[in-house]
């Protein structure tokens, strides 16, 4: 939808819409309380620093809302799409599966969650080679880099969403 389309919608209609772009409540009141923008470039600005120190329960509960990468989320609506467009680049051979599929498994043994980047633009090989490097971060460090990929990955939903 146009920024104007957005600016105009009411409450819920608002919330409704950008919520799957970060699925933390406080985010999207901040974001949708924001409006009118006068440009794209105003409501990215605030999206980027209404998400920019998440809480660790709503970063709990944003990734949630994002499946294993490789797997697809079961439910259908805007969270299924928009995971599904952005793990577009990861390979379907099973040796790649069999690989990010491991990975998943000691990422989650090692943090107690799912593993999360902003797969858009990334292919497997790269995805894979990240996941190795950041099975060696510190809690502190992991969990920094993590909101910094959702922030990215919410900032690249909400420019899908609404634009200029």
């Amino acid at each position: 939808m146009q920024l104007g389309e957005f600016n105009a919608l009411d409450l819920d209609g608002a919330r409704t819409s950008v919520d799957p772009c970060l699925g933390v409540g406080r985010w999207v009141e901040e974001v949708v309380a924001g409006r009118p923008y006068d440009d794209l470039a105003a409501l990215l600005e605030q999206a980027r620093a209404s998400a920019e120190n998440l809480t660790d329960t709503e970063l709990a509960a944003a990734l949630t809302r994002h499946p294993r990468l490789g797997e697809r989320l079961g439910s259908h609506g805007a969270d299924a799409a928009y995971s599904d467009r952005e793990q577009d680049g990861l390979s379907s051979s099973d040796a790649a599966a069999g690989l990010l599929s491991d990975g998943n498994r000691r990422y989650e043994d090692r943090f107690g969650r799912v593993f999360l980047i902003r797969a858009s633009g990334r292919d497997g090989e790269q995805i894979l080679k990240e996941l190795e490097r950041r099975l060696h971060n510190d809690d502190e460090t992991e969990r920094d880099e993590t909101a910094a990929e959702l922030r990215q990955i919410a900032l690249l939903r909400l420019q899908q969403t609404v634009t200029a």
